[in-house]
Parts: structure tokens; C-alpha cells; sequence
């Protein structure tokens, strides 16, 4: 997301300087200055230089200096520290009271009510450049896709029990799972046991041009995340390359798919496995979510979300 409106300002021909606590080994070359893991003089010095500090997600390590020297702060609140703190958690306490008092970006409406203080929402932009539909989705040869980490919350299990359940009813469907992470053993030992190994292909972690490929051969990307997403940019992706969503109705992740989807309540398997079916037995509901894909994405593409932002820092300026 950084990278993405980075390049929009860079674009609109503002100068951007990004700062990160990452290493950067193997990293790409920017059209922009990124400083690396900066010393404390060093991030004074660009705090004393910039206009405006944006922090895609609160840093304690890197926001105080603002406030010392001081400069106009905005926050762009990312869904990891909504949890409200149980016990000590100093570092949790401590980022919800300088959220609380800081000039607040929500990602959703769902981030925006975990905090006491206003937030403008300014969801996430998607990668409007990579991910463009190409094909009508009669002519695509796959028809379920899941693309996320394969933890417990992302509810990788429920989709595949939902296979099951669609495959009871007359549906023998092939999913595609995209990504890894430490179910992975699990989830396959899962689709054998439930009969599904010819109908489950674990294609890996892809990226770029890869991802791109895979998504614009399927017709349904399933969400089925057990937690309340913050947003879902991944739901974005699939519209923009010609799927239609199925996600868990918790949290932010409805307001990614929009009118280009459905929902079913967090960690209903049965619903899940409706959900698809209607989608698979129904071809013209999926052309006319698909047909709401252009304008419902509009909303989300990096200009657009950049020129937001830029209203935002200037009001910080009068």
C-alpha cells in the first residue's frame, strides 16, 4: 500500500521520502528515497524536512520525534491494534491513546469504530496496473481460487469442508489454494481425508505477473477468513481480475466486495457452501456482479485513494 501511493504522489510530482524498519535485502529500485532502518539523527532530520509525517500504521518507534519538533502527524490505522488491551500491554495502550489523538485514517468503516476520535475512512488502494480483467468468466477454465496465508484464522478449513459438502450435493468443483504458512500440512492431510485430493490443487505462494495469471483463469475467489478482517484488498484484486467474491461478512472485508459479491456470517460452513453453490449453478448472477466490477473499483484505484490523501495533508497545512 505504501509503495502504491508513494508512486502516485512521486507521480503528482510531490516529493516522498519512505522510512522503514525493514532490511531491504532483494528489494526493488524506487522512483523515491527509501531510508532503511534510520538512525535516530536521521529521522529527525526528515521529520524536520517533510510537511507532513504520514505513518501507514502506528510506529511507536518512529512517531514520537514528530510530536517534539513538532510536525502535522496523520495516521492511517491498518486494523492491528483495534483489539482493545487486556492487561498490562503497555505497547497496545500506548498506540491507542496516540491514535486517539492523533489526526486518524480508518482503512473501513469497521477499523473507524474501534477508536473514540474521528476517522476519515480511506480504504486501501489495489494494484490497478497488474490486475485488470481480461476474459469473460464463461471462458475461464477453473472455477474456485482462495489466495492468503495458510493460518487458522484465514479459514482455509471451512472452504474445504464446504468442497465436501458441494461435492454431496452433485458439485465435484476444483479449488486452487494460493500461498503458504504452517497449515499447509494440515489442509492437505484435510483434503485427503475428506476424498478431495483430485479436486484441491496447492499451487504455492505466487506473486506479480504469476498471481495475475491465476486469478483472471478462475471464476469465484472465497475469502472464508474466521476473524474480522480489517479490509481486503485480496477481494479487490479478484474483482479487478474478473472473479466474483465470496467473503465472511465480519469486519471490513464487505465493504472491499461490495456490490461484486456475497457474504456469509464468520465460520458458517454451511452458508459458505450455499454461497458457492448458488454462484456455480447461476451464471447470470455472477455477469451481473461483474457487470458493477468498473465503477465499484473506481473507489479503490491508487489515484484516486492518493488524491484523497493529498486533500488530507493540505487541510493539516492551512
Amino acid at each position: 500500500m505504501s509503495v502504491l501511493l508513494a508512486q502516485e504522489f512521486s507521480r503528482l510530482e510531490h516529493q516522498v521520502v519512505v522510512v522503514t524498519q525493514t532490511s531491504g535485502e532483494g528489494s526493488e529500485e524506487f522512483h523515491f528515497p527509501v531510508v532503511r532502518q534510520p538512525s535516530l539523527g536521521k529521522l529527525f532530520d526528515l521529520i524536520k524536512w517533510c510537511d507532513v509525517f504520514w505513518q501507514n500504521n502506528l510506529s511507536l518507534r518512529t512517531v514520537w520525534p514528530a510530536f517534539v519538533l513538532p510536525k502535522p502527524v496523520v495516521i492511517t490505522h491498518q486494523g492491528s491494534y483495534c483489539a482493545q488491551p487486556r492487561g498490562i500491554d503497555l505497547p497496545l495502550r500506548f498506540k491507542r491513546a496516540i491514535a486517539n489523538r492523533a489526526t486518524s485514517v480508518a482503512i473501513s468503516q469497521f477499523v473507524a469504530d474501534c477508536f473514540s476520535i474521528r476517522s476519515s475512512i480511506i480504504p486501501n488502494p489495489y494494484d490497478a496496473r497488474m490486475f485488470a480483467q481480461s476474459s469473460h468468466p464463461t471462458s475461464r477454465s477453473d472455477e474456485l481460487l482462495f489466495v492468503g496465508r495458510l493460518v487458522a484464522e484465514k479459514g482455509l478449513d471451512l472452504l474445504i469442508d464446504a468442497l465436501a459438502r458441494l461435492r454431496s450435493r452433485g458439485l465435484q468443483r476444483r479449488l486452487t489454494v494460493v500461498g503458504s504458512g504452517p497449515e499447509l500440512t494440515a489442509m492437505q492431510k484435510l483434503s485427503e481425508n475428506l476424498g478431495l485430493r483430485d479436486q484441491v490443487k496447492f499451487a504455492g505462494p505466487k506473486l506479480g505477473a504469476e498471481l495475475v495469471e491465476i486469478v483472471q483463469q478462475h471464476k469465484i475467489l472465497v475469502v472464508p477468513s474466521r476473524y474480522d478482517e480489517p479490509f481486503g484488498v485480496v477481494a479487490l484484486e479478484g474483482i479487478a481480475g474478473g472473479c466474483v467474491v465470496v467473503g465472511s461478512s465480519g469486519g471490513g472485508l464487505p465493504e472491499a466486495i461490495g456490490p461484486c459479491g456475497v457474504t456469509f456470517p464468520n465460520g458458517d460452513t454451511e452458508k459458505l457452501a450455499g454461497a458457492i453453490e448458488e454462484l456455480l449453478r447461476t451464471s447470470d448472477n455472477r455477469d451481473r456482479f461483474l457487470a458493477k466490477a468498473p465503477e465499484h473499483l473506481a473507489r479503490f484505484h491508487p489515484a484516486s485513494i492518493a488524491r484523497q490523501y493529498l486533500e488530507l495533508f493540505q487541510s493539516k497545512l492551512q
